[in-house]
C-alpha cells in the first residue's frame, strides 16, 4: 500500500514541486520515497512495503527498456500468476514485486490486463514514446484516483491534499458538492468539494494524451440470479470462495491482523484467517456502544490476542479536524472516526490488517433491504398506496405518518442509498444559496436504470454498491488506515467472491424467518451467515445472527451533553456558517435534539463535519 502523486510538466521547477507534493501524502508511504521527471510528466510515490520489502520494490518501477513508467498503490493478490505467463511471453523482471507485473502486463496486453487482475489498485502508467498517460482503478474502487486539469497541467494522485501545493492549482469550494453532501452524508458524484476536481469511478480507466482525456468502464456487477442451486450448494461455494480470498489477502513479507466487532462480517474474516492478532476499540462501558469485551471472548475462543482501547469523548473530539484534514472531503459518518482509532491502535504493532467491509453491499446485509414487500400494506394497489402517502406527506413528521409517505413512493424516488439526511426541501431552506445541485433522484437514475428488470432488494445493493460503498465505506477505509500508514484490506470486496454472490437468488439473501418477533421478520445476507456459522466457534455461534453494529459512536447523546452542544453551537454560529446556512435553523436543530423534540444527531453531524472540513482546508488549516 502506497501512495502517488503526479503532473503534467509546464513548470520550471516541476523536482520541487513534486517533492512538495510528495510530501503531502508521506502518511500513504513513510518506508520510501521515490520520483521520476522528464520534460513531460512528473511522478511521485510514497512506499509502505508489504512485497518484496527491499530497496528493489521502490517505485517508479521501469519495464526492461525504461520507455514506461508505473507508480502504483495497491495490492494484486494474483501477480504470481500473471507473473508466470509473461515470462513466459518473454518478459524480464527485476524485481519480485506485484508491481513490476503491472508495468510487464501493460506492455502486453494493454487496458485488457486490468480483468485479469485480482486485488485492489490504483495506479498511472507514463508512456515516454507516446506521450500518454494510462490510469486505472479497482473494480470496487477500494483505492482512490483523483485528477484536475488546472491551467496547463493535469494533476492526478491518490488524494487531493498533493495537489494544494502545485502552483496552478486553483483552489475553490464546489457549492453543488455542498448541498449533495447534505443529502447523502458523502460526495456522491464525480466531482468533489474542490471545483475542477474529480474522483476517476471505480471498474474505470483512462487514457490522457495531447490535452484530451478519455474514460472508460472495463468490469461490471452483474445480478444474474441461479435459480438451480439449493440453498447449502450456496453455503458451500460461499465458503469456498470466502476461503479463497482471505488467504489471497494475506499474501505478504510482514505480519497481518484482523479488526474484530460483534458483527458477523468481521468475525467471519477473523475466524479463518488464522491470524494472531484482532483489534477492537469501544466508547464507555454501555453495551450499545462498546463491543470490547464481545470481542475479547471471540479472539480467545479462536485462540487469538485482542487488542483493544476505550476512545473517551474528549479524544474522539479533537481528533475530528485531523480525521477532516485526512479525508480530503467532508465525510458526516461518525464511525469514521471510530475506524481512525482502530487503524492507530493495529498500526503500533503491524502493517496489515483485515476488514469486513462489503458483506453487507454483496451479500444484502443491511436491514433496510428487508423494506420491500415486508409488510401487508405493500400489497394494496400502487395507486391507494401514493394517494394514501400524499396526504400522509402534508402532516407533520413522526415515525407512523412517515411510514405511510415512505410507502406511497417506489423505489427509486425514496431510497438513495443507506443514508438519506436533508430532503432536496430541508437543504433548500437551509443553505443560503440553494438550487445549484439536482434532485437526488437524478444522481441516483443511471443506477436504477441499470437494474430496472431486477427486484427491488437487488436494486438496492446495486445502488448501494456504486455510492454508498464507494463514497462512504470505501472512502474511510482507505483515508483512516493510511493516515496511520496501515494497509487495510477488504476480502470480501474480491471479484471472485461478487462472482458468486451476484448468482444468489434474493431469497437466500434476504430471507423471511418464523420469528414471533415482528420487529425482525427477515434475515439479512442469510446464505452468508451460515457459511459463517461453520466457521465460528459453537460457543459464540450467535455471531452469525447478530445485528450488526461495526464500531457504533454515541454521537445522539454527546450531543446533549453541555460541553459538545456548546462546541457545536459555536460552530453553528461561525462566520463559516453564515456564509452558507441561515443559521438560525442550524442552533434549531441542535436545541430541538437536545429537548428531546427529534432526534436530529446525524443531521446536525452531517452540517457539522462539512464545517470541520471547511476550516480545515479554507480557514485555519490543519497537517500532520
Amino acid at each position: 500500500m502506497c501512495g502517488y502523486t503526479g503532473f503534467t510538466n509546464h513548470i520550471d521547477n516541476s523536482n520541487r514541486v513534486i517533492e512538495d507534493m510528495m510530501d503531502q501524502i508521506r502518511h500513504r508511504g513513510p518506508d520510501a520515497a521515490g520520483r521520476y521527471v522528464d520534460g513531460d510528466i512528473a511522478l511521485g510515490h510514497r512506499r509502505l512495503s508489504i512485497i518484496d520489502i527491499t530497496e528493489q520494490g521502490d517505485q517508479p518501477i521501469y519495464n526492461e527498456d525504461r520507455t514506461k513508467v508505473l507508480v502504483f498503490n495497491g495490492e494484486i493478490y494474483n501477480y504470481q500468476d500473471i507473473r508466470k505467463d509473461l515470462l513466459a511471453a518473454g518478459h524480464v523482471f527485476r524485481t519480485q514485486t506485484d508491481s513490476e507485473v503491472l508495468i510487464h502486463g501493460y506492455e502486453e496486453y494493454g487496458p485488457e490486463l486490468l480483468p485479469r487482475l485480482r486485488g485492489m489498485f490504483s495506479f498511472v502508467i507514463w508512456d515516454t514514446v507516446k506521450k500518454e498517460l494510462f490510469g486505472a482503478r479497482d473494480f470496487f474502487g477500494i483505492k482512490p484516483l483523483y485528477y484536475a486539469v488546472m491551467g496547463e497541467s493535469f494533476l492526478f494522485g491518490s488524494e487531493i491534499k498533493s495537489f494544494l501545493v502545485h502552483p496552478h492549482f486553483k483552489k475553490e469550494l464546489n457549492e453543488t458538492a455542498l448541498e449533495n453532501y447534505l443529502t447523502f452524508q458523502y460526495s456522491p458524484t464525480e466531482e468533489t468539494f474542490f471545483k475542477n476536481v474529480y474522483k476517476l469511478p471505480a471498474a474505470h480507466y483512462f487514457t490522457y494524451a495531447n490535452g484530451k482525456l478519455t474514460t472508460r468502464r472495463y468490469w461490471e456487477v452483474k445480478f444474474d440470479a441461479d435459480n438451480k442451486p439449493q440453498l447449502e450448494d450456496w453455503v458451500n461455494e460461499i465458503s469456498d470462495i470466502f476461503h479463497n480470498s482471505v488467504q489471497a489477502h494475506k499474501i505478504a513479507d510482514v505480519e497481518v491482523g484482523s479488526f474484530l466487532s460483534s458483527g458477523v462480517d468481521s468475525s467471519y474474516v477473523a475466524a479463518i484467517a488464522d491470524v494472531d492478532k484482532t483489534f477492537t476499540v469501544g466508547f464507555g462501558e454501555d453495551e450499545r456502544y462498546n463491543e470490547i469485551g464481545w470481542a475479547k471472548n471471540f479472539s480467545k475462543a479462536i485462540g487469538k490476542e485482542n487488542y483493544s482501547k476505550v476512545i473517551t469523548p474528549e479524544e474522539y473530539w479533537a481528533k475530528l479536524p485531523k480525521i477532516q484534514y485526512h479525508m480530503d472531503e467532508p465525510l458526516a459518518d461518525p464511525a469514521a472516526i471510530a475506524l481512525y482509532f482502530v487503524c492507530e491502535l493495529a498500526s503500533r504493532q503491524l502493517k496489515v490488517v483485515l476488514s469486513g467491509e462489503g458483506a453487507d453491499e454483496i451479500f444484502g446485509g443491511y436491514n433496510v433491504y428487508s423494506e420491500p414487500n415486508s409488510t401487508a400494506y405493500d400489497k394494496l394497489p400502487r395507486g391507494l398506496r401514493r394517494g394514501i402517502g400524499t396526504i400522509a406527506g402534508k402532516l407533520p413528521a413522526k415515525r407512523g405518518v412517515n411510514f405511510f409517505v415512505r410507502k406511497g413512493k417506489d423505489l427509486e424516488e425514496r431510497f438513495i442509498g443507506n443514508a438519506y439526511m436533508f430532503t432536496p426541501a430541508e437543504r433548500s431552506a437551509l443553505l443560503k444559496a440553494p438550487g445549484k445541485a439536482p434532485d437526488p433522484t437524478v444522481i441516483t437514475k443511471p443506477f436504477y436504470d441499470k437494474v430496472k428488470d431486477q427486484d427491488d432488494v437487488t436494486k438496492m445493493q446495486y445502488l448501494d454498491l456504486h455510492l454508498w460503498m464507494t463514497g462512504d465505506i470505501l472512502l474511510k477505509a482507505d483515508k483512516m488506515s493510511m493516515a496511520n500508514s496501515l494497509e487495510l484490506r477488504v476480502p470480501f470486496l474480491d471479484k471472485e467472491v461478487m462472482g458468486v454472490a451476484e448468482r444468489i437468488p434474493t431469497r437466500y439473501r434476504v430471507t423471511r424467518t418464523e420469528s414471533t418477533d415482528a420487529h425482525t421478520p427477515y434475515i439479512t445476507k442469510y446464505a452468508m451467515r451460515l457459511a459463517a456459522k461453520r466457521d465460528t466457534p459453537p460457543q459464540t455461534a450467535k455471531t452469525a445472527a447478530k445485528k450488526k453494529l461495526g464500531f457504533p459512536v454515541p454521537i445522539r447523546v454527546w450531543l446533549k451533553e453541555d460541553t459538545y452542544f456548546n462546541l457545536v453551537k459555536d460552530r453553528f454560529t461561525s462566520p463559516a456558517a453564515e456564509q452558507f446556512f441561515h443559521t438560525e435553523k442550524l442552533v434549531s436543530l441542535l436545541e430541538d435534539h437536545r429537548a428531546g423534540k427529534a432526534d436530529n444527531s446525524r443531521k446536525i453531524w452531517t452540517v457539522f463535519m462539512f464545517l470541520v472540513w471547511y476550516g480545515v482546508y479554507f480557514e485555519n488549516g490543519v497537517k500532520e
